[in-house]
């Protein structure tokens, strides 16, 4: 089960499925409400939350904590 994205946290890493992409982020920066600033850890590309699910959630979508 996916982690609320109210409950995301600045600082730690996470793990996002959606529509076939598989990410790993880190979470930068809260902008407001349920937008994040986040860092790809594979490019060190900056996007926010609403980018990447700009398109709608999958079925797949996931997201989950890295340790």
């Amino acid at each position: 089960m996916p982690i609320a994205l109210d409950n995301l946290r600045v600082g730690r890493r996470y793990l996002l499925i959606n529509q076939g992409e598989v990410r790993q982020l880190e979470i930068m920066a809260r902008l407001n409400g349920d937008n994040f600033k986040v860092k790809d850890l594979d490019t060190l590309e900056l996007y926010t939350i609403e980018e990447l699910l700009r398109w709608g959630k999958g079925k797949d979508y996931d997201i989950e904590e890295i340790r």
